[in-house]
């Protein structure tokens, strides 16, 4: 799935871009791929990059990243995890601590769950391996200058069990825990494939108060705070395996 910018989001001007990464040759392969022309980048790859790019700035270590961020402020930084003096990580704590951290793409050969976590709490907006395609890093490019964030789809299930030891266990996967009704599984079922409340209640032949009174319930079973929290516990636990899917 590729990101479209409206023309409100699309730039007037390149995005300007900061490469981080130890390795001479990667960075000169992603400075190389970001100077292309866009519409050669839409031809080929798919993905509307707006008005281009423009590479500003290079860093082949966590205290030049520092440095360099700094220094230009740029639209987007594609950051190296693995980097002498600094990691990539401890780059970014600098950069938070002083309000300059700008919209960041991690590109690492390997990333263990805690550093995935770590980074998504420092802020990073999208994940890509560096045995991605390069249409993914485009996509991937194109959705975080559009404000979104991307994560690459081998990360989502490292990701998960990453988040899963922060999120409080849902009652029914606790022996003894407080059982969910078949209907209230039916609910969460139609909650996972994203449908409203009016939808569920048109469904089932309720009112939507009373969809709502179910949800309030669940809420309270599974504790969950709302209809998102709400289906990542069911996909984690596996809370809707045995409703048949929503009709």
């Amino acid at each position: 799935m590729s990101a479209r910018m409206t023309a409100a989001e699309v730039p007037s001007r390149p995005a300007r871009v900061v490469i981080a990464d130890d390795e001479g040759l990667f960075r000169a392969s992603l400075r190389q791929l970001l100077a292309a022309p866009p519409s050669v980048l839409n031809d080929v790859y798919g993905v509307d990059v707006g008005t281009g790019f423009d590479v500003v700035g290079e860093a082949g270590s966590g205290a030049e990243t520092v440095q360099v961020v700094r220094s230009v402020n740029p639209d987007l930084l594609l950051l190296d995890l693995q980097m002498p003096r600094m990691s990539g990580l401890e780059a970014l704590c600098d950069l938070a601590a002083g309000h300059a951290t700008p919209p960041t793409i991690v590109l690492a050969g390997a990333i263990e769950r805690a550093q995935m976590l770590n980074a998504v709490r420092l802020g990073v907006r999208g994940l890509v391996p560096k045995e991605s395609s390069t249409e993914l890093l485009f996509e991937a490019i194109s959705y975080v200058l559009a404000g979104q964030y991307w994560l690459a789809p081998t990360l989502v299930t490292d990701l998960m069990e990453s988040i899963r030891p922060l999120i409080q266990p849902a009652p029914v996967a606790v022996p003894g825990g407080a059982a969910l009704t078949r209907r209230e599984r039916e609910v969460i079922a139609r909650v996972v494939a994203g449908c409203a409340n009016k939808d569920i209640a048109r469904e089932f032949s309720v009112s939507e108060e009373t969809v709502k009174h179910h949800l309030t319930r669940i809420f309270d079973k599974v504790g969950a705070a709302n209809r998102v929290e709400l289906a990542m516990l069911a996909r984690a636990y596996g809370l809707v395996d045995a409703v048949d899917p929503p009709g």
